[in-house]
């Protein structure tokens, strides 16, 4: 396929909702310190919904400021992409619904299950689709709503204390300067690795989905399950492979790099990772100490975020990179 343009970022946008949840809070509802949570992962607070609100709600706040931002109409969007591990409900998707909620309609919308490297698959996507001309505008949006689906007594209290609710959203669209924009996408998966990150239930291999016992005994079935100290090997591996990879493919190094924005997984992988790396720490955007780990909202949100406070800026050469349940692992890299 003949590249005939490239692809930018033509406007971002986040949302949180107004609850702000803390370490101490949590203290109150299982065995816990604030010391224990922000030693093990460097979070101070989080984001959790106060009243029935869904993903395509969250995302929604974030798709409309992402919008305004690039001076596009969600009339004019040719595709609508929604990553989220949470969806509103089983069928149809977050991403129609939240289609709806912009009341527009004709554009295909479809969901991205890739939790983690959810908005890094998308990314990879709505670059096909604009680079080919089969769109002109993509809005990719992560959204997450964590907080109803989480144990929060001391059984689950490793993956409980991790994370947040929040939506961020990008717009993407054509950029006639091929040295600029996304410049290439990297996607990975290792589906062996399945176990040590999942959510079991509600299953379609199980008749019916949900029985009895897992509601008489929800911990090992319907919340979240972790290896904590698997995940974090791997994590801390498949990272700079992944930002090295991108890097390689277009003629640069990590010195090259302006900023690198990594999945908010755990505020110590992005250290470990930004180490080994040898990248300063003006050079790494981390925002978990304050959303916690949203998941498919992480990258966009503080993508948005860094765009804020001015750390990125026209012409930097930009990392967004993320690892997470599958095991997926993804990175991008973008000339602003």
């Amino acid at each position: 396929m003949k590249v005939m343009r490239s692809v930018r970022v033509a406007g971002t946008g986040m949302y949180v909702p107004p609850r702000v949840v803390t370490n101490f809070e949590l203290t109150k509802l299982m065995d816990t310190s604030d010391e224990w949570i922000q030693q093990r992962t460097g979070i101070r607070q989080r984001r959790f919904i106060t009243a029935d609100t869904g993903a395509s709600d969250l995302g929604a706040h974030a798709a409309r400021e992402a919008l305004g931002a690039a001076g596009v109409k969600a009339a004019d969007l040719d595709l609508i992409l929604l990553g989220t591990l949470s969806p509103d409900i089983d069928f149809p998707s977050s991403a129609a619904l939240l289609q709806r909620n912009l009341g527009v309609r004709g554009m295909p919308a479809m969901d991205v299950r890739n939790q983690c490297s959810g908005f890094l698959y998308m990314l990879a996507v709505a670059d096909a689709f604009i680079r080919s001309g089969g769109a002109r505008y993509v809005l990719v949006v992560g959204a997450e709503v964590h907080s109803t689906g989480i144990d929060l007594s001391t059984a689950g209290r490793e993956v409980a204390v991790i994370f947040g609710d929040g939506a961020g959203a990008v717009v993407l669209g054509p950029e006639p300067d091929r040295r600029r924009g996304v410049l290439s996408t990297h996607l990975h998966s290792e589906g062996k690795f399945a176990e040590k990150l999942m959510v079991e239930a509600p299953s379609s291999r199980v008749c019916p989905r949900v029985t009895e016992e897992m509601l008489e005994d929800p911990g090992s079935r319907l919340w979240p399950r972790m290896e904590g100290r698997y995940v974090f090997k791997h994590a801390v591996t498949r990272f700079p492979e992944v930002i090295h990879e991108a890097l390689s493919a277009n003629g640069y190094t990590p010195a090259d790099l302006d900023l690198l924005i990594p999945h908010q997984a755990n505020l110590r992988i992005s250290q470990v990772v930004a180490m080994g790396l040898e990248l300063p720490e003006e050079k790494v955007f981390n925002n978990i100490q304050r959303y916690g780990n949203t998941t498919a909202a992480s990258i966009p949100i503080a993508l948005s975020e860094a765009i804020e406070e001015g750390r990125v800026r026209p012409g930097a050469l930009v990392c967004l990179a993320a690892f997470g349940a599958g095991f997926t692992w993804a990175a991008a890299l973008m000339r602003w």
